[in-house]
């Protein structure tokens, strides 16, 4: 479930990169105050925090490479500085006036604080015409404004992401309101979840080996947040006593949200070593536990009139190669739906 580290090196520019820099930190580094506040109804009734009336600002937008634009966000929803990394389009520079469809990549758990990588997300979308937004999600944040015992409050990932990142990405970076979201392990909960709970917002959603029935693995998750020292009560507090709280939080319960017709992905493997995993790999019993999940969630979307593409591809563990390989296959499908082509 772990992320790749983001790059940290600067690409040294040619001149037209250098003048391309500055004109988008004009565009971007007054950004200011970006009105915050929630983008669609949730209609969650126990999993509404308290608003703030403080608003984000981008504090800094670095073009590090031809494509590369890191943003900084003063972040009241999660009391402190929040990350989004956005890979640009070919012609972002030369068409300002044009805005772009965004396709939104969730990474899984475990990885740095402030981490914001996604494997060879550059390189498979290389020829994407639109924004892809690689936003951080903790180290186990899994999407979601934390419980904290009922105080809410920060850490508000969801906050972060379905309102003061996007709002900043419309507002300075030119993103049109087309969207898609796809994710790996946690990130996978958190495509899936986001497009349920936000049936408006998304136009498609894709989930490689996530956890998206997260009633099969309350332990796990809770030995997860537990392992990156923070107390696993305060996520979606106890699975039991807080029965509706975890819930309302599993993408498997809100399929009935979606609109018939909407396209889902989902992939996963059997736990079993395969093409990518060496002779001594030993089986992989996580990834089989989210292979059962993706069953669950592949049935009950049919039988509500989604548009799934499964792929349960057998053999296959908990690994970049296979979520590379399910990125570059959900592409066509991710894209089309919000125009990307």
């Amino acid at each position: 479930m772990s992320e790749p580290p983001s790059p940290t090196g600067d690409v040294p520019p040619s001149p037209a990169l250098t003048r391309r820099r500055a004109a988008a930190a004009l565009a971007l580094a007054g950004a200011g105050a970006v009105a915050s506040g929630s983008v669609a109804s949730a209609s969650a009734s126990s999993a509404a925090p308290p608003s703030s009336r403080r608003r984000p600002r981008l504090l800094a937008a670095e073009r590090i490479s031809e494509r590369t634009l890191n943003l900084r966000i003063e972040s009241p929803a999660l009391g402190r500085t929040g990350n989004a990394t956005v890979l640009l389009p070919s012609g972002w520079d030369d068409e300002p006036g044009r805005r772009w469809p965004v396709l939104y990549l969730l990474h899984g758990c475990c990885g740095s604080p402030g981490s914001t990588g996604w494997g060879k997300a550059d390189e498979i979308t290389a020829r994407t015409p639109a924004l892809v937004v690689i936003p951080e999600g903790g180290p186990a944040g899994f999407y979601s404004d934390w419980w904290n015992q009922g105080r809410y409050g920060a850490p508000a990932w969801e906050t972060f992401h379905v309102s003061e990142v996007h709002r900043i990405l419309e507002q300075r970076v030119r993103a049109s309101d087309r969207r898609a979201v796809a994710g790996l392990s946690m990130g996978g909960h958190g495509a899936l979840y986001y497009a349920g709970r936000y049936p408006t917002l998304f136009r498609a959603a894709a989930s490689f080996s996530g956890l998206i029935n997260t009633t099969r693995f309350t332990t796990g998750i809770q030995n997860i947040v537990k392992g990156q020292g923070l107390n696993p009560l305060d996520l979606w507090g106890d699975p039991t006593a807080q029965a509706g709280l975890w819930r309302e939080h599993n993408a498997y319960e809100l399929i009935s949200r979606l609109p018939r017709g909407f396209p889902v992905y989902v992939s996963s493997g059997n736990g079993l070593p395969g093409p990518f995993d060496p002779p001594d790999r030993t089986p992989d019993s996580l990834e089989a536990t989210l292979d059962l999940m993706a069953g669950d969630y592949i049935d009950r979307a049919r039988s509500h009139g989604l548009n799934v593409t499964a792929d349960r591809y057998g053999p296959g563990t908990h690994s970049w190669p296979y979520w590379e390989r399910a990125l570059t296959q959900a592409l066509p499908m991710l894209t089309a739906a919000i125009g990307a082509t």
